[in-house]
């Protein structure tokens, strides 16, 4: 397969391990109380330092929790739109970030204390609307943009039935809106690391069968041809995809739009070979959301702007404009 790429690879992820670390520092060092280097080396190894409290309770949680749900929407995001084949495609998009975010919610109400049953449970969500949706564009021959309205479908009934938790659970609606919203903040060691547990066993496999997207993307006569097993392939990576999104949606709620942006910019500058796609949506996905959030944390300090609200501005902007520059035309994807 010949695949397009416009930018070297080992210079390309070079520059992005660079952004990442330079971002890492800096949502480390910045917020409402900012931090020297020196006290920020200080809060990193001296316990009984205040540097110390605000480094390991506060900030480093919400680095690791960033890394871990930018890097798990980005892959997620790749994965849906390829096995879709639908460039519109993205976790919050079609659907699959609100099967996560309800069976999140429930174990909230049932279980508000069980962190270690999160990640499962979200996957559990994620997955039942994932394979819904490819339900639909199998059995169906749906369009590009029928898929997308089953999503927004399939994501109306499950808010629904989302607000009936809510309701029936009235302990759970401050957490419910700042969930709804999608935020970094208030994590605690413990939600990342369970959820992180998920997030890497979901990149690895991503990683290990980027080839065979590289060989569904030629049309499932061809892939058959070439000895690739089509139903199972994509099956395997729905689940993915739905480990991802429910490992990210377990902490930070239903953070929008990461899944879909990221795997475009990822394309425009490094090709459609997937091989390198996915690794570099992950370390793109880090990177955007640790921005976006430390522009929440920042821009009316000492007052904070959840992370999902500003994703949703920049990628509502980002989105508009990408259709307008491709004036109506096909996305690639």
């Amino acid at each position: 397969m010949r695949v397009r790429r416009t930018l070297p690879v080992g210079r390309g992820f070079a520059a992005l391990l660079v952004l990442l670390c330079l971002a890492v520092l800096l949502s480390l060092a910045l917020g409402s109380s900012g931090l020297s280097l020196s006290e920020l080396a200080e809060g990193l190894r001296d316990p009984d330092a205040l540097a110390y409290r605000i480094v390991m309770y506060a900030r480093l949680p919400r680095v690791l929790g960033g890394i871990v749900a930018g890097a798990s929407l980005a892959v997620s995001g790749a994965l849906l739109q390829a096995v879709l084949n639908n460039s519109l495609a993205g976790p919050n998009i079609i659907g699959v970030n609100a099967g996560a975010g309800f069976a999140t919610l429930l174990v909230m109400a049932l279980a508000p204390y069980s962190a270690s049953l999160m990640p499962a449970a979200a996957f559990a969500g994620a997955l039942c609307a994932a394979l819904f949706i490819y339900a639909v564009a199998r059995l169906s021959g749906a369009s590009r943009t029928t898929i997308v309205l089953a999503g927004v479908a399939i994501s109306s009934v499950v808010n629904a039935a989302s607000s009936v938790i809510k309701t029936l659970f009235p302990d759970i609606a401050l957490s419910y809106t700042t969930f709804s919203i999608g935020s970094l903040s208030a994590l605690s060691m413990e939600q990342v690391r369970w959820a992180s547990v998920y997030a890497a066993a979901g990149i690895v496999c991503a990683m290990l069968l980027s080839a065979d997207v590289n060989i569904l993307a030629l049309g499932d006569d061809t892939a058959r041809s070439l000895g690739l097993s089509v139903q199972r392939c994509r099956f395997a990576l729905l689940c993915t995809a739905a480990v991802l999104a429910g490992a990210a949606v377990s902490f930070g709620g239903l953070i929008g739009f990461v899944g879909l942006l990221v795997p475009h910019i990822a394309r425009i500058l490094f090709g459609s070979d997937n091989r390198v796609v996915i690794p570099a949506s992950a370390l793109l996905g880090a990177v955007f959301l640790l921005l976006c959030d430390l522009i929440g944390r920042m821009i009316f300090a000492p007052f904070e702007i959840h992370v999902g609200i500003v994703l949703s501005i920049v990628g509502g902007a980002y989105f508009v404009a990408l259709i307008i520059r491709r004036k109506g035309g096909r996305l690639d994807g």
